[in-house]
């Protein structure tokens, strides 16, 4: 039987920043949400939660800026091949 050559398969390089920026947009509109029922939250000792929201849409601003750079890259590396 013979062998048939084996394709290399690349890996995945899809653009980030989408990622990034859906990971931002969810934690902002949870954080809305919860805003809502802020009342509730502090009458359960929950309002940690709204914190926790605020922490992730900020923590997302340097993932932000780290996906941006590997776009940048990624473009250029295909544009070299």
């Amino acid at each position: 039987m013979l062998k048939q050559p084996q394709r290399r398969t690349e890996p995945l390089d899809p653009p980030m920043v989408p990622f990034a920026l859906a990971g931002m947009a969810g934690w902002a509109i949870a954080g809305v949400v919860l805003l809502f029922f802020r009342d509730q939250l502090v009458e359960t000792g929950r309002e940690g939660w709204l914190w926790t929201c605020l922490a992730g849409f900020l923590l997302g601003l340097p993932g932000l800026a780290v996906m941006m750079r590997h776009d940048s890259h990624r473009r250029r590396r295909r544009a070299g091949h």
